[in-house]
């Protein structure tokens, strides 16, 4: 354990470190946007938590200790490696996620941050999110995060009721939750988002919707919604099985997911993604990047990342994850530098897939600016514009194709998962159908 002042001086450090960052670009100027293949968000995955919640099957472990020197150390490493090996010249933002971040310490935060800021530009504005838990983040802690760079906060509430809170295996109560939401909104005024899960077993919709009304009565200016899903081998999954517990009614989550959305809305809150609700401009930039289907590098055990390895002589974009016990991860980032377990490299439909499940996750969808940057030959309307299925869809009002690109409607957007299968597979036809590309010299 740590003396008093050596978290000081490392808290000191760390605040040297974000104002370092704001001073270079005080002083030189805002670079130029670096091109999109040379730009890239940042996942830092901590795997340790507290104990593992009735509902979780993530890439978490609870530890008997942790040697957060020898973590932090290989956190720094496999960020550089991934870095060079990227060619990234921008990093847009960063993101702590877990396992449970706030237990790891503010000079770790702070570390990582210094070497992407070492290693490639990192914006003194770009957003620097942490996930943190109601029982691991006090306000001192808070504060001290925000000291070593974190500008806004990502609080796993989960629900206001203190039985669903036990229930899912949580630490904390609904008291908790809320102190840590007051303080986390003093300290980072419209930079704090909460979660808020749907879909328990035994669980209501008037209960449900008093506890969102309790909740925007409390909450900043970003909520996610999530409809609980039970996973095999979790705690909450065998007792269902069992018969301890009801399962969970999909009809009543849908009811909650479509009475919880037109309740923010009417509270100005704008559903800018299938389980994300912001108003005052305060989006998840983090996030954007994945449903936009730009470059991210993953760091940590299990962590996932999606990038073309330019400083390593690629051109194509690979899907990497990285080993996930973190012992073993940590000997390989010791000996080769990072802990990549698994490259593929992505083919142009299969980028493509992905642009067009991702992107009409988004009350934005696909603009044609946007399609055009993953595919030269067919335009939307070539793929979508003379199918019978997809017109089907658009006559639903499920489905908009117009000058902007194609996107979801209101109503849409909550079926999203019913429409993909035939946007996929229209989009493979036409990718198999698609004249050949002109091959240089004839």
């Amino acid at each position: 354990m740590a003396l008093p002042g050596a978290r000081a001086r490392g808290w000191v450090r760390a605040a040297n470190v974000a104002q370092r960052r704001r001073l270079s670009e005080d002083a030189g100027g805002t670079p130029s946007p670096a091109p999109g293949s040379q730009r890239a968000a940042l996942y830092v995955h901590w795997p340790y938590c507290e104990k593992r919640c009735s509902y979780c099957n993530f890439n978490k472990y609870i530890p008997r200790g942790v040697d957060e020197a020898a973590m932090r150390r290989c956190l720094v490493t496999e960020a550089q490696t991934l870095l060079r090996l990227s060619g990234v010249r921008r990093v847009e933002s960063v993101f702590f996620g877990g396992g449970t971040p706030s237990l790891a310490s503010p000079r770790t935060v702070a570390a990582v941050l210094e070497a992407v800021a070492q290693a490639t530009h990192l914006p003194a504005d770009s957003e620097v999110t942490l996930e943190a838990n109601p029982t691991s983040a006090p306000g001192s802690r808070l504060a001290a995060f925000r000291a070593a760079g974190v500008n806004r906060l990502s609080i796993g509430l989960q629900s206001l009721d203190d039985a669903e809170l036990q229930l899912l295996g949580r630490t904390h109560s609904a008291g908790d939750a809320l102190r840590t939401l007051a303080e986390a909104r003093r300290l980072f005024p419209g930079r704090v988002s909460v979660d808020l899960l749907l879909g328990l077993p035994a669980q209501q919709v008037g209960p449900w919707l008093r506890q969102l009304q309790e909740l925007l009565r409390r909450c900043d200016d970003h909520i996610s919604l999530y409809q609980l899903t039970l996973e095999r081998g979790t705690a909450l999954f065998a007792q269902v099985q069992q018969g301890a517990l009801p399962a969970p009614d999909p009809e009543l989550a849908a009811e909650m997911y479509q009475q919880g959305r037109a309740v923010l809305r009417e509270a100005g809150f704008r559903q800018y993604e299938v389980s994300n609700f912001a108003r005052n401009g305060a989006l998840s930039t983090h996030n954007w990047t994945y449903w936009q289907c730009g470059q991210y590098l993953g760091v940590g055990p299990g962590a996932h990342g999606r990038f073309i390895p330019q400083g390593a002589g690629g051109h194509t974009r690979e899907a990497r994850i990285q080993t996930l016990e973190p012992d073993n991860w940590m000997k390989e980032v010791m000996l080769f530098g990072h802990g990549t377990r698994r490259r593929i490299r992505l083919g142009e439909l299969e980028l493509l897939e992905e642009v067009l499940a991702m992107g009409l996750r988004t009350d934005v969808g696909l603009t044609h600016q946007h399609w055009q940057q993953f595919e030269h030959q067919l335009t939307l309307w070539d793929v979508f514009g003379a199918s019978e299925e997809v017109k089907v869809l658009l006559e639903q009002c499920l489905l908009l194709l117009d000058h902007r690109g194609l996107r979801c409607s209101w109503e849409g957007l909550a079926v999203l998962d019913s429409l993909l299968p035939t946007l996929l597979s229209r989009l493979q036809e036409a990718w198999q159908q698609r004249p050949s590309s002109p091959v240089p010299g004839g």
